[in-house]
């Protein structure tokens, strides 16, 4: 993995319940510090395979493995530049060299 690449700083964001003292309220938190990681935006023909065709973003991030990487999941978050992701797929990439982070946010926002 080629540092050079790793040109973006991500936030990732953990679900965490918090309670309004009527109901259980959905609230995202910071998880862990920035990460360095690499955005590659994923082509029409990808999207058009996958069959989404709503006004989505779909991108991928490549991240150095670490114990914080390597515990994300698709129901985390993610902050790029202002612009927040839902995570749809991650997958580890070599034997704890990287983390493939799969994706999506609206485009209207």
């Amino acid at each position: 993995m080629e540092a050079g690449k790793l040109d973006r700083r991500v936030q990732f964001r953990r679900f965490t319940p918090s309670d309004d003292g009527f109901a259980t309220v959905e609230s995202w938190a910071d998880h862990g510090p920035p990460v360095w990681a690499e955005r590659r935006f994923v082509s029409d023909r990808e999207q058009v395979a996958a069959a989404q065709v709503a006004a989505r973003i779909t991108a991928r991030f490549l991240v150095r493995w670490s114990d914080l990487t390597g515990a994300i999941t698709p129901k985390d978050r993610l902050i790029c530049e202002g612009r927040e992701y839902d995570i749809t797929g991650v997958k580890e990439i070599g034997r704890h060299e990287g983390v493939e982070i799969t994706a999506a946010a609206r485009a209207d926002r």
